[in-house]
């Protein structure tokens, strides 16, 4: 069992300042497999004290120069790749083939689109026609919450664009998933980064989330996770005027209209919203179907369900993993059995583990149809796999039923009709709308609105969350 109880600062693994040991929980087996130690305030003042003296001189090195350094960990992120999914697998449950490829790789993709941004990046410019000369530079310290679910993805779309912009930061990732950000420590010190350019205290929310949200020193916090805590982390950073970049949670609507492909959108919708076990921020976990072939949806939906595998996370395969924690566990069966408290028609799954699992915290995939947007599976972000299917009749209420929701991430659009779905994306008050199973690419922003957050990560307006912009005239 691994044992990692020190935190990187300033360039070396340390010791807390106060140890406080905590068990990393392998959710398939329910066994520990790891040991980790939870930082205080104390840890965070030195860690920030580190990234503020290196700020100093990180924030003057040239564009070309951490260009250099976000190549090298390229290169290093590429060769442990398989190493970084076997912590990911052990630590949150991820299947071994998904944490190869969608969870450990999502490091490598991002790192690919930033670099291509900072290559076309224009830094400084001149304002014409009064011969301003504007700036962009670098916002300062950056204090980084990460959560469980991606937590590399997480991890690189907030680090990568710090450091790449000339920030130095403070990384506290979850304390449910720890492994994948020290083997990223590792990472970032082999590629040679400065000392107190990257730091890695480890802690809970209250511990160390909550210190560096109120850190006099600290410019920015970018926080991934609930609504509820990233409410909190505002709410923590007002008294310090600090910038706040959310990506909170989501409750996506997938509108499949009658002239779309069914066998298709409903095969990718169900399969969507069960990756990852369902414990995706932009899961389409709505499948809001028009009702002349609603019938025929819900059958097909039935199919495909049927066919997911839910199997132990080491072994190789496309079948899904265990939700990440006992609590997170009661969680979901207490919104599934809610769902059947409220009336929903339970076509596939149910509450319970699925047959053959006395241990872990595996559940059903598990569909719930005839549901209404007030129900409250429908209103809450449930975090596993569960799809509530609505019925509508015209594109109006389609679009009203999409937007009647506190979230803003993420929306999808099923049609044939190639001017209906131009204009209902347009409609829909989400940060992100894919047509007919179109992929988020490299580079492209990844934000919501609403409860979702703000901010926008990936890319060229993921360096922009990062950059000051200054004014200077008479130049």
């Amino acid at each position: 069992m691994l044992r990692k109880t020190d935190f990187y600062i300033n360039g070396e693994w340390v010791a807390p300042v106060e140890p406080r040991e905590l068990e990393v929980i392998n959710p398939a087996t329910e066994e520990p497999c790891a040991v980790i130690s939870l930082g205080s305030a104390a840890d965070v003042d030195k860690a920030v004290n580190a990234a503020k003296a290196a700020f100093e001189t990180y924030s003057q090195t040239s564009h070309e120069e951490r260009l250099a350094l976000l190549e090298k960990l390229q290169a290093i992120m590429a060769r442990r790749n398989d190493e970084m999914a076997q912590a990911i697998s052990s630590e949150m449950g991820a299947p071994i083939s998904l944490a190869k490829s969608a969870q450990a790789g999502s490091g490598p993709f991002h790192l690919e689109g930033f670099i291509k941004a900072m290559k076309d990046l224009e830094l400084d410019e001149e304002f014409a026609p009064n011969g301003h000369r504007i700036v962009r530079e670098p916002i300062g310290v950056c204090g980084l919450i990460t959560p469980w679910n991606w937590p590399v993805n997480q991890i690189a779309l907030k680090v990568l664009p710090a450091l790449a912009t000339g920030c130095t930061c403070v990384l506290k990732p979850s304390e449910i998933a720890p492994l994948s950000a020290i083997i990223f420590a590792e990472m970032i010190d082999e590629a040679g980064y400065p000392a107190g350019v990257f730091n890695l205290v480890n802690g809970d929310g209250p511990g160390v989330g909550e210190a560096m949200s109120r850190h006099p020193d600290i410019d920015m916090m970018s926080f991934t996770g609930s609504t509820r805590a990233g409410s909190a982390v505002t709410k923590s950073s007002a008294d310090t005027v600090k910038r706040v970049a959310l990506e909170l949670g989501g409750k996506s609507p997938n509108i499949i209209f009658e002239d779309a492909d069914l066998e298709k959108a409903v095969k990718g919708g169900v399969l969507h919203c069960f990756q990852n076990t369902g414990q995706s921020c932009n899961a389409p976990t709505r499948m809001l179907v028009q009702r002349s072939v609603y019938d025929q949806v819900v059958s097909l939906a039935e199919d495909v369900a049927g066919k997911v595998q839910v199997g132990d996370p080491s072994e190789e395969g496309r079948h899904i993993g265990p939700l990440v924690s006992d609590i997170h566990f009661a969680k979901v069966q207490g919104l599934i059995e809610k769902g059947v408290e409220e009336g929903a028609r339970l076509v596939v799954g149910g509450p319970g583990r699925p047959d053959g699992f006395e241990k872990g915290y595996f559940v059903k995939p598990t569909i719930f149809a005839d549901v209404n947007n007030d129900m409250v599976i429908a209103r809450e972000e449930v975090f596993g796999p569960v799809l509530a299917i609505i019925p509508f009749d015209t594109e109006e209420e389609a679009v009203q039923i999409a937007n009647d929701t506190p979230y803003g991430l993420a929306a999808y659009v099923q049609s044939q009709n190639s001017e209906r779905a131009r204009r209902v994306a347009r409609r829909l008050r989400a940060g992100m709308v894919h047509i007919n199973g179109s992929g988020h690419g490299a580079g492209s922003p990844f934000g919501g609105y609403k409860q979702s957050g703000n901010g926008r990560e990936g890319g060229r307006w993921g360096l922009e969350d990062f950059l000051e912009t200054k004014s200077i005239t008479g130049y």
